[in-house]
C-alpha cells in the first residue's frame, strides 16, 4: 500500500481539525481537569518576550500567558484558527494568528525568545521536523517549553497504547495522532539543553523545559 507523502498527510490532518474544531474545547475540558491538570499554566508562565506557540487549536491557552509576553501562535486549521480568534477578541489578548504547518515554520532564524507547544507534537505527521524548525526559530539561549502525552513508563500501559494506536491507525489515521513518541528524544538529539522534565499518570504525561544554547 503507498504511503501519503508528506503534503497529502498535511492535507488530511487540516481536513480532521478543521472537522473537529467546533467540538474541541468541549472534548478537552475534561481531559484537562483530570489529566493535565494545571499543566497548561505551568507552560505559559514560563513563557518570556517573543513568544511562538506551535499548535495553538481554539487558543485554550491564551488567557494564561503572562500580560507582557508578545505572542505569536501558529496552527494549521483555518476552522481551530477562527476559534482562537474569536477567543482572543474576547479576551481582548493582542495575538498574532497565521495558518502555518509546524514542519515549515513561516519565521526567519532566531525570531523567538520562547516557543510554547501544548498536545501538538503527538500530532504532526513527523515530530523531528517539527522540533528543528522550533530550534531554528529560537533564539541563542532561547526557552523551550513542552506538554504532551507520551509513550508511558508503565509496561501496562504501553501494551494498552499500542492497541490505541493501533485503533487509531486503523479507524482514524487522519488524525495523526500518536501515542508512542517521546518528544523529550528528539529534543535532545535536536541539540537542545534539557533544564527540566517530569511525567506523571503512569507516564503518559510529560513536561519538559529545555534551552538552545547557542
Amino acid at each position: 500500500m503507498t504511503q501519503p507523502s508528506r503534503d497529502e498527510r498535511i492535507e488530511q490532518s487540516r481536513r480532521y481539525w478543521d472537522k473537529h474544531a467546533s467540538a474541541y474545547d468541549k472534548s478537552m475540558a475534561l481531559l484537562d481537569r483530570t489529566v493535565f491538570g494545571p499543566s497548561r499554566d505551568w507552560v505559559c508562565s514560563q513563557a518570556l518576550g517573543r513568544t511562538l506557540e506551535v499548535g495553538v487549536g481554539t487558543g485554550l491557552n491564551l488567557s494564561r500567558y503572562p500580560a507582557d509576553v508578545r505572542l505569536t501562535a501558529i496552527d494549521l486549521s483555518p476552522e481551530m484558527l477562527a476559534v482562537a480568534r474569536k477567543r482572543a477578541a474576547a479576551l481582548g489578548r493582542d495575538v498574532r494568528l497565521e495558518e502555518a504547518d509546524a514542519q515549515r515554520l513561516p519565521f526567519e532564524d532566531g525570531s523567538f525568545d520562547t516557543v510554547t507547544s501544548t498536545l501538538a507534537l503527538c500530532a504532526v505527521p513527523d515530530e523531528r521536523l517539527v522540533v528543528a524548525e522550533m530550534y531554528r526559530v529560537l533564539k541563542p539561549g532561547g526557552r523551550l517549553v513542552l506538554l504532551d502525552h507520551v509513550r508511558p513508563s508503565s509496561p501496562p500501559l504501553r501494551w494498552l497504547f499500542r492497541g490505541l494506536q493501533a485503533m487509531v491507525n486503523r479507524f482514524s489515521p487522519d488524525s495523526g495522532e500518536h501515542f508512542l513518541r517521546r518528544p523529550i528524544e528528539t529534543v535532545v538529539a535536536q541539540g537542545f539543553t534539557v533544564e527540566h522534565s517530569e511525567r506523571f499518570k503512569g507516564g503518559v504525561i510529560e513536561r519538559v523545559t529545555a534551552r538552545k544554547v547557542r
